[in-house]
């Protein structure tokens, strides 16, 4: 048999690949083999006797199939676990993300008007203690306190508008009463 390697080495250099990836058809061997010049070699390329093998695809189904169980949650039980609990899922990272996400909700209410200045310190020192769990929390434990404030508000209202009119209810009395005795004494 003919030895094609130059034919092979060309038809690389023309096709711009390895020697790996050049097909050299097993019936137009003497054809093939009097080609001695690039140009000869395009000549074939573009009659089909040369051909570039196509690449050799690395398939990625069964990474994808894997993967979606993963996100199902199959394949994490402790048997596929290698790092501690906190090396998976940082406790830190927990914090921080959780922090993060109550100080940006403490922020919005506060520049909505929702809460007050003061009532964002208070609340903001609260989540720094861990003493919220979760945004939802802290949105009710929100609401609670305004319907605490308003309900404080009211009572202290409806007390001071009794206090008023005890007040002008005693005045009304002593007026009366100091009337009644200016006309006994008128009487004498």
């Amino acid at each position: 048999m003919v030895s094609l390697s130059i034919q092979k080495r060309l038809a690389s250099s023309v096709l711009k690949c390895g020697e790996r990836k050049i097909w050299l058809d097993p019936n137009e061997i003497t054809e093939i083999s009097n080609a001695n010049s690039r140009a000869n070699i395009r000549k074939l390329v573009k009659d089909g006797l040369i051909i570039r093998k196509p690449e050799v695809s690395h398939s990625r189904y069964r990474v994808r199939v894997h993967a979606a169980a993963k996100r199902l949650g199959r394949h994490m039980g402790y048997g596929k676990r290698k790092g501690t609990a906190d090396a998976r899922m940082s406790s830190q990272v927990i914090w921080m993300r959780r922090m993060r996400v109550l100080r940006r909700l403490l922020v919005k209410y506060r520049e909505a008007g929702k809460i007050d200045k003061h009532l964002y310190h208070v609340l903001y020192l609260k989540s720094k203690g861990n003493g919220f769990k979760n945004k939802r929390v802290l949105m009710e434990y929100i609401h609670k306190a305004k319907a605490e404030k308003l309900r404080n508000k009211t009572l202290s209202e409806q007390s001071e508008a009794l206090r008023a009119k005890n007040k002008a209810l005693r005045e009304r009395r002593r007026v009366k009463a100091e009337e009644k005795k200016a006309a006994l004494g008128g009487e004498q």
